[in-house]
């Protein structure tokens, strides 16, 4: 029975062992090779002291190893933090002081990068390294020990095998910003991550003739279920990086791929003329996947146009919950701004303030009940009570055993039960697929040392969902302008967390309280 994260490849590899599992370019393992790496990882970390829910990072770009990683970690019996591959390093150092990491599994060059954050992270007790094609010599000393991950992927497992934890244990830590503050860390059972696994693949169809291409991150709790899947139906995943759509065009066709997730600017990238897609015939995609935000009716169209054979699902989630609902392809005509029902297995309620259940085209918040609501935000007491509470319909006597999820989300049904988004309870930004902290990007702004004001909002973008927007106050006597600012910007934060605009104030808005009064920059902007 697989019921632990490290099953899947287990079963996958005893049923399919000569099958293509992973493929990186050129690179290409077969689930046994896959299954007997892991194991050697996993018996390597074990020996290093791993014990049972230790928090390991994952900082790779898409690569073999870091499929590797993930299921290694997870046989060990620790938990794997995958960290976005496009943070910089004291956002890292953030992630592995948060959740204590015991060790972190990253490449040469992203080591020599942080150095400085190993040293002051006291939980650190080894770091892995990928030597690829480089030299061991480039390697930086530490005060932790180092290892090479091809040398500990070598190593033989015992016969015999026991597995530490059990479905509930945490898996997995999966960062993701709030509306406040720094990024949280949102925790995963094995049980979630498997139910995802198996109710993605049950909508989906996906079968072991499946070949999905993984180009959202793992650390996106999307981008986990794509390589989650094709390893439990007995799939390829299909790893890669691209600079241009008409790259993403070309993998699409020769490795003859047949299932693809994105977000809504990877779409609307896809929709450009230049592209290449609307030249060419897909006969192999069978499915395209669009979450992280409303995708543009102009590319949806374009999209539906180019790929007259591939069914579209559009879908709706939160890390905190995984996904609540799509839309079947059969409805895209009928209503093609809806986010569609429930996942199976799931219950979606819409309640309004007095914690009742919403009539249809009545606005309530979105509550999410069933296998994938995670365990909660790791070190955050305060906000899982707030977040993960009792059953609003249920009986007490029943509604006390489990937890559903306040989404923060607005949302309503129409007479047939499909629901819409409507907006966010909070300041929350989503961009590009990323929920985006207003304060953390308000707080790199002022480690500029030029600013006395600073407040960010989203705008929305009919490309990126919402695209950002600063406001900030000079201190008297510095000199700075928005290029000048948008650079700082650029250097110390992710491509999608960048500011797209800056705007500099005499004075910020305030409430009578002296708080930012954001309402009043949102009107300002027309909203």
């Amino acid at each position: 029975m697989d019921f632990l994260v490290h099953h899947m490849v287990q079963t996958s590899a005893a049923r399919l062992p000569d099958k293509e599992a992973v493929v990186h370019g050129q690179q290409r393992l077969t689930y046994a090779e896959v299954a007997r790496q892991t194991a050697g990882l996993a018996t390597s970390l074990r020996q290093l002291g791993l014990q049972p829910e230790d928090r390991l990072g994952i900082w790779l770009g898409p690569s073999i190893a870091q499929v590797l990683a993930i299921f290694g970690v997870a046989q060990a019996g620790g938990a794997f933090v995958p960290i976005n591959d496009a943070l910089f390093p004291n956002q890292v150092a953030h992630i592995t002081n948060d959740c204590r990491m015991k060790g972190l599994i990253t490449d040469q060059a992203k080591l020599a990068t942080i150095c400085e954050v190993i040293d002051a992270t006291p939980s650190l007790e080894f770091v892995i390294v990928v030597a690829g094609n480089n030299a061991v010599e480039t390697v930086p000393t530490l005060r932790v020990p180092i290892y090479y991950l091809e040398d500990l992927c070598a190593i033989s497992p015992p016969a015999t095998w026991q597995d530490w934890g059990i479905e509930k244990s945490l898996a997995a830590i999966l960062y993701t910003s709030g509306s406040t503050g720094k990024p949280k860390g949102i925790m995963l059972s094995h049980a979630n991550i498997m139910a995802g696994a198996s109710i993605v693949a049950t909508y989906l169809a996906i079968s072991e003739q499946e070949r999905i291409l993984a180009v959202l991150p793992f650390s996106f709790d999307a981008g986990l279920n794509q390589l989650t899947t094709a390893m439990q139906r007995g799939g390829t995943i299909v790893l890669t990086t691209f600079v241009f759509a008409r790259e993403l065009v070309q993998i699409l066709l020769k490795e003859r791929i047949t299932g693809l997730a994105g977000v809504p600017t990877l779409w609307s990238l896809l929709a450009q003329p230049n592209a290449g897609l609307q030249k060419n015939q897909f006969p192999d995609l069978r499915y395209i996947t669009n979450t992280g935000g409303a995708m543009p009716q102009n590319v949806l169209a374009t999209l539906r146009k180019s790929l007259p054979t591939t069914q579209i699902f559009l879908m709706y989630g939160l890390t905190e919950a995984f996904r609540s609902t799509y839309l079947p392809p059969e409805e895209l005509d009928r209503r093609p701004t809806s986010i569609g029902k429930a996942i199976p297995n799931t219950e979606i309620l819409v309640i309004n303030e007095e914690g009742q259940r919403c009539q249809p085209h009545e606005i309530g918040e979105l509550v999410h009940r069933g296998p994938t609501v995670s365990l909660g935000y790791w070190g955050h007491p305060a906000l899982n009570e707030r977040v993960f509470r009792a059953h609003p319909l249920l009986p007490t006597e029943q509604a006390g055993f489990e937890r559903v999820c306040y989404s923060g989300d607005l949302v309503k049904t129409d007479d047939e039960g499909f629901i819409y988004f409507i907006g966010r309870r909070d300041t929350m930004i989503k961009s590009s697929g990323y929920r985006i902290s207003p304060t953390e990007v308000e707080e790199i702004l002022f480690q500029s040392g030029k600013l006395r004001g600073a407040a960010v909002i989203g705008l929305p973008d009919p490309l990126l969902g919402q695209r950002i927007k600063a406001f900030v106050v000079l201190k008297e006597g510095e000199n700075a302008d928005q290029a000048s600012l948008m650079t700082f910007c650029a250097e110390r934060m992710p491509r999608y967390m960048a500011p797209k605009c800056i705007e500099l104030l005499d004075e910020l808005p305030k409430t009578s309280s002296g708080k930012v009064n954001y309402p009043a920059l949102r009107q300002r902007e027309g909203l």
